[in-house]
């Protein structure tokens, strides 16, 4: 999938977080994108952001760099357990 494709989801995704009242809206798009997102397309968007992360929205671009910590260690982009 291209990075184009990625970052419009990924953005789709913060867009609907964003106006949700008492939630952190950064951890709910980077709980979103470790549990429904493939670890191919999660490793993408994270090299993405590695490379510059044009086109990511603020609050998508925080919750990407959370993903990339939680994945820290992990084989591949392989999904580890979402805190929360």
């Amino acid at each position: 999938m291209s990075a184009d494709k990625l970052v419009m989801m990924a953005n789709q995704i913060g867009k609907f977080f964003a106006p949700q009242r008492g939630a952190d809206a950064v951890a709910a798009i980077a709980d979103h994108l470790q549990k429904f997102w493939d670890p191919r397309m999660r490793a993408a968007i994270v090299a993405h952001l590695a490379a510059g992360g044009a086109g990511l929205d603020g609050p998508v671009r925080e919750a990407v760099g959370r993903l990339k910590e939680a994945n820290k260690g992990v084989g591949g982009g392989a999904a580890v357990e979402a805190k929360g």
